[in-house]
């Protein structure tokens, strides 16, 4: 039975999507083999730049690019980043990051919505990054986002899921794929995300940031499969208040 990711109508089988952000050019085909990755994202700037800065020349071939809109701060910022993208050859996948805060590097939900009818109206495929928040995600879908993305902590933290709650409202409410993206840092949080439902999850600084980064790939690529058929399979129910015996504790000692 297939189970391909979906979407904008695009089909899948890799669970596990890049930030290249943080990747030298020699080692972003190594993560991406490693990883198992279909698609990854690129900063518009790095698409741009002639000559042995060009991180398209480091994409292997089959790859779906998700140019994002980073350096955006409203929504008419991220319609011109995607444009250029779409020119460059970028395709018509979108990633909207809008921020303006400068500490935390949270996204602007509100531009962000509007960012989304913009670019969803010029036949873009929009994937917003966004603030977790259950009204603002279904604003999102039904202004044309192709998935939501909402954060697991603050971009670069590697904390983890601490949106665990968050996130899974939409997961449950909004019937679109839901990618946990920023704040992931152990392949463990991965799985977690994947088992309350989420459609996939992107990854950038905990693999950049991990001894063997290659390595760090297979891990992320082999936790985000394990969580996803942990999600299909059921888990077990929870017990509070008291414990159940794994086996029989009466009856075999009968006279």
């Amino acid at each position: 039975m297939s189970d391909d990711l979906i979407i904008g109508g695009h089909r899948f089988k890799s669970r596990f999507i890049l930030g290249s952000g943080k990747f030298s050019l020699d080692i972003t085909r190594a993560v991406i083999e490693n990883g198992g990755v279909e698609m990854a994202t690129l900063a518009v700037r790095r698409a741009s730049s002639p000559g042995e800065g060009n991180i398209l020349d480091s994409m292997p071939d089959g790859i779906t690019l998700l140019p994002n809109t980073s350096g955006a701060r409203n929504a008419e910022e991220a319609v011109r980043i995607a444009r250029l993208a779409r020119e460059l050859g970028c395709g018509d996948f979108v990633k909207i990051e809008i921020i303006r805060d400068t500490k935390y590097l949270l996204p602007d939900n509100c531009e962000t919505i509007r960012a989304v009818r913009m670019l969803a109206d010029e036949g873009f495929i929009p994937m917003p990054y966004m603030m977790p928040d259950l009204t603002a995600a279904r604003a999102m879908a039904d202004a044309g986002a192709a998935a939501i993305m909402p954060l697991g902590a603050p971009i670069g933290s590697n904390r983890g899921l601490l949106t665990r709650d968050f996130v899974k409202m939409i997961v449950e409410e909004v019937d679109l794929p839901v990618i946990v993206d920023a704040g992931i840092g152990r392949p463990s949080q991965a799985c977690e995300a994947m088992e309350i439902g989420c459609a996939a999850v992107m990854a950038n600084t905990a693999v950049a940031t991990a001894r063997d980064i290659p390595g760090m790939a297979r891990a992320f690529r082999m936790a985000i499969e394990a969580g996803r058929l942990a999600y299909l399979s059921g888990p077990g129910r929870v017990l509070e208040g008291r414990a159940e015996a794994s086996s029989p504790l009466t009856g075999f000692l009968r006279e």
